[in-house]
């Protein structure tokens, strides 16, 4: 069974060297994340908690600069930020992927 969540936050950053992308600039990122796991007919997790676990990780970053936090704040790398500091929270096998603007993601 699969379960999951979305939320969006928006953040500036700058790619350093990168000809296009090295001014700065800002996207709204949509964060989805499935955990998985047998719901044994019950329920896997509450929807509640899984958004409060990525929402306080989510709050740190909103509205801010990726840079502050990243060296090279790729999406990619962005991603698995946030996945990292999800399975500190969550212990179910979870999967993350972050959307940059439309069209454009990355997963962990």
């Amino acid at each position: 069974m699969k379960l999951g969540v979305t939320e969006y936050i928006d953040c500036a950053h700058h790619l350093p060297g990168h000809e296009r992308c090295g001014s700065l600039h800002g996207h709204t990122y949509q964060i989805d994340v499935y955990i998985e796991g047998d719901h044994k007919g019950g329920m896997l997790l509450d929807f509640a908690d899984l958004k409060k676990n990525l929402r306080a990780i989510l709050a740190d970053y909103d509205h801010k600069d990726w840079n502050t936090f990243l060296e090279y704040p790729t999406v990619e790398n962005i991603c698995e930020l946030i996945t990292k500091r999800l399975h500190e929270k969550i212990k179910f096998p979870l999967h993350v992927r972050v959307w940059e603007g439309y069209g454009k993601w990355a997963e962990m």
